[in-house]
C-alpha cells in the first residue's frame, strides 16, 4: 500500500497535468490522472482534453496502453471524481473498473449534478477503493470557475484593471497604453486565454475599437467575447468580430435592423432588461452559465465596472500596477466604485489578497472578494 507521502506525490504530478490543460478543457473542468503499481512505478498518465475528447483518467488509460503496462491492481490517482454519466464521452469510473484498477484517490468530488458522488459510489460497489482528499484545494483552485456554475449556476467573474502606482489607469485625455509593461501585458493575456470568455461594454468598443482576443500567448481557442450594450450600438465592423470566435450581445431593447447586422456578422443577440431598461447583470451571469462559461474575464470601461461591482456581480480583481505616478488622470476608484460614498469603512467592499506578484516591473494583485468562494 503506497503511503502518504506516495499518494501526495502522484496527486501533485496529477495536479501538474491538470494545470497543463487550463487553457484546453472548458467548459470541462481540468484533470489530471496518474496510474501507479503498487511498488510506486508510473504506469500511465494524462490530462482531459478539449471538449467532446477523452477525460484524463482514459488519456492515462491509453498512455499505460502504449507504453505496454498492465494497470490490473494499480492505483489512480485522480484530481477530481472520475464521471459516471454519458456526455460525450462514457463514463470514466466504468473504463477504470474494466481496466482491473484496484484503488482511486482523488481530490475530491466532482459538482455536476450527473455526477455528484455516484462516481465514487460505482467505484466502491465494483470492490475499489476510494480514497478523497489529497489536493482538494489545489484542485477546487483550478477549477474554482467550473464549481461555480454547477453550484452557482453562475460563472466566476475576475475583473482586470490596469493602474499606475497612484491609482491612475489614463491620462486626463483619455491616453492608456501602454501604463504596464510587456510582461504585464503578456500575463493579462494569459488571462483572458484561461477564461470561457471575456465581457466588456459597448463604451469599449466604440471609444478603443479593441479586438480583445489572445495574441501574446499560444492558446489552442479563443475565449468567446461578451458585450453589454443596452441600445444594440456595436458596429457591425468592430474588431471584435475579426477574430472569429462566437460573439454574444446583450442588450436591453430589441431593435431588429440593428440585431439583423450584428446576426449577420455572427453575432448571438439577447435582450435581458432590467427594471432600469439597462441590461439585466445578474441574469446576464445566469445566461453565460448556461451556455457553459466557467470564468469571466472582464475588460470594460468605468462604468460596467462600477455597475458589476455595485450589483455584486465580480467574484475576483486582478489588478497590475505600474511603477509610475501620473498625476493628474483617471481615477481607478472610478473603475472600481462599488457604491457610496460611504459615511463608514465598515460599508467599505472587504477583500482578501490570493497573490501579490512582481511581473518585470509592474505589480499583480490578486484579490477575491471576501467569502466569495465559500460555495
Amino acid at each position: 500500500m503506497p503511503s502518504q507521502e506516495q499518494d501526495a506525490l502522484y496527486i501533485a504530478t496529477a495536479l501538474r497535468l491538470a494545470t497543463s490543460a487550463l487553457l484546453l478543457t472548458d467548459p470541462n473542468p481540468r484533470v489530471g490522472c496518474v496510474l501507479c503499481d503498487a511498488d510506486g512505478k508510473v504506469l500511465g498518465q494524462g490530462h482531459t482534453q478539449k471538449a467532446g475528447g477523452p477525460h484524463a483518467e482514459v488519456m492515462a488509460l491509453r498512455d499505460a496502453a502504449e507504453r505496454g503496462n498492465s494497470v490490473a491492481g494499480a492505483t489512480a490517482y485522480v484530481t477530481l471524481e472520475p464521471c459516471s454519466h454519458h456526455g460525450r464521452t462514457g463514463p470514466c469510473c466504468d473504463a477504470l473498473i474494466a481496466a482491473g484498477i484496484r484503488r482511486v484517490v482523488a481530490s475530491l468530488a466532482d459538482p455536476n449534478p450527473l455526477v455528484a458522488g455516484q462516481g465514487f459510489e460505482r467505484l466502491r460497489a465494483a470492490g475499489v477503493t476510494v480514497e478523497v482528499g489529497p489536493g482538494a484545494a489545489e484542485s477546487r483552485e483550478l477549477n474554482i470557475g467550473f464549481f461555480s456554475r454547477m453550484v452557482r449556476q453562475q460563472p466566476w467573474v475576475r475583473m482586470k484593471v490596469a493602474a499606475s502606482l497612484d491609482g491612475k489607469t489614463g491620462l486626463d485625455n483619455g491616453v492608456s497604453q501602454w501604463i504596464t509593461a510587456e510582461a504585464a501585458r503578456t500575463d493579462g493575456h494569459a488571462w483572458r486565454a484561461r477564461a470561457s470568455a471575456v465581457l466588456t461594454g459597448v463604451g469599449t468598443v466604440l471609444e478603443d475599437n479593441p479586438r480583445l482576443d489572445v495574441r501574446l500567448v499560444d492558446t489552442p481557442r479563443q475565449p468567446h467575447l461578451v458585450v453589454v450594450d443596452s441600445r444594440l450600438q456595436t458596429p457591425p465592423d468592430a474588431h471584435i468580430f475579426i477574430a472569429g470566435r462566437p460573439v454574444w450581445i446583450y442588450a436591453a431593447v430589441r431593435d431588429e435592423d440593428k440585431a439583423a447586422a450584428l446576426e449577420a456578422r455572427g453575432a448571438t443577440v439577447t435582450v435581458l432588461p432590467n427594471v432600469d431598461g439597462k441590461v439585466d447583470l445578474p441574469a446576464l451571469l445566469k445566461d453565460l452559465a448556461a451556455r457553459g462559461v466557467n470564468e469571466l474575464h472582464v475588460e470594460s470601461g468605468h462604468k460596467l465596472n462600477g455597475s458589476l461591482l455595485r450589483e455584486g456581480c465580480v467574484d475576483e480583481l486582478l489588478v497590475y500596477l505600474a511603477p509610475k505616478l501620473i498625476g493628474s488622470g483617471l481615477d481607478i476608484a472610478s473603475h472600481l466604485h462599488a457604491g457610496g460614498p460611504l459615511t463608514s469603512l465598515a460599508g467599505a467592499l472587504p477583500l482578501e489578497f490570493k497573490s501579490v506578484d512582481l511581473l518585470g516591473p509592474d505589480l499583480r494583485v490578486v484579490a477575491r472578494v471576501a467569502g466569495r468562494d465559500a460555495f
